[in-house]
């Protein structure tokens, strides 16, 4: 019989988390036991598993015991806090939050494009998923870097209301009844109305005028590459979707890349689906992404206005492969060749 492995998902309850639980039992995960851990608001609720009613329990110190991979999705001050004790009881923990992206002894992984630095989880234990814009954005460009080498890289970002959280997906929907039904939209979650509009406004604002999630972006893509001379400059924008981000993607490479072969690249490139056919109005959309795990691309063209340009659209769920998926798919590259 395969070894089969002893699982938490902190952040259990939370819009993430729900997706990790999805996603583990969809693609067959080899759990032995999966423990549910979330704040003291959540305990004793009772979530489904593979038809099974599981009780969420108090995140707490002695959680981790006996614990072989702990998933994180609650927020980087419970990572930075409880990541080293599951590491220190003897869990590998791979998480979602911002926590640990940056550090330098801890990897930051997406299986299709740096599968082999989840071997440096020995480090401290810790793996962290990249953010949910650069994972599928990695996922589109491995390839045509390997391929042209990418020189600098223009981004601006389309990304749906879940990113925010539970509270953000009620907003959207609470807003767009009552500006239907001729009454004013309340603000709590955004600071301000984001039914019927755009905010260019992820995170917070830095000193240098860029959102910090504009900034994750540029680091993450140089740490995953391996590369700190790539060029990144991103904009990142709200819109008004309730799942799904979408990516307007600029390149320029070192060697020439024509639109025919960066299709060809792509289409056989893992995680990658490539809708591609302007001709018949086909392209890559939120709603066609939202509920799956590849990363689509379309809208391939050179970029007219330089040497060596391509623009391509890049959409991807951003609960599922911009999160939970890439998480489990860490945690089966763990369970594979590391535990």
């Amino acid at each position: 019989m395969s070894k089969l492995f002893n699982v938490a998902v902190v952040g259990a309850t939370g819009a993430v988390g729900n997706q990790m639980l999805e996603v583990l039992a969809e693609r067959n995960f080899p759990v032995k036991e999966l423990r549910l851990l979330a704040s003291e608001r959540s305990e004793g609720k009772f979530l489904e598993f593979k038809g099974e009613q599981l009780v969420v329990q108090k995140l707490g110190r002695d959680s981790f015991k006996d614990i072989d991979i702990a998933l994180f999705s609650a927020g980087g001050s419970r990572s930075e806090e409880f990541c080293p004790i599951a590491a220190a009881s003897g869990a590998v923990c791979v998480d979602n939050s911002s926590a640990w992206r940056m550090d330098p002894d801890v990897p930051l992984v997406v299986p299709e494009v740096n599968p082999a630095d989840v071997a440096l989880h020995t480090n401290k234990g810790i793996i962290a998923n990249p953010n949910c814009s650069t994972i599928q954005m990695m996922v589109a460009l491995k390839p045509l870097h390997d391929y042209a080498k990418i020189k600098r890289i223009v981004v601006s970002t389309y990304q749906a209301v879940s990113g925010t959280g539970l509270n953000a997906i009620d907003e959207l929907r609470v807003q767009s009844g009552e500006l239907l039904n001729g009454r004013p939209a309340e603000c709590k979650v955004y600071p301000h109305q984001i039914a019927f509009n755009c905010l260019p406004h992820i995170d917070v604002f830095l000193d240098n005028g860029y959102t910090k999630e504009e900034m994750k972006m540029v680091n993450e893509t140089q740490k995953i590459l391996g590369d700190e001379s790539l060029r990144v400059t991103a904009t990142t924008v709200r819109v008004p979707v309730f799942y799904s981000h979408s990516e307007a993607v600029n390149i320029e490479t070192e060697k020439p890349l024509s639109a025919a072969k960066a299709r060809e690249l792509l289409a056989a490139a893992p995680g990658v689906k490539v809708v591609d056919d302007v001709a018949n109005l086909v392209y890559p959309t939120a709603i066609d992404a939202a509920g799956q795990d590849l990363t689509y691309v379309g809208r391939i063209r050179e970029d007219e206005s330089i040497d060596n340009g391509l623009n391509l659209w890049v959409v991807a769920d951003n609960l599922r492969k911009g999160a939970a998926t890439n998480a489990v798919q860490i945690a089966e590259l763990l369970a594979a060749k590391y535990l």
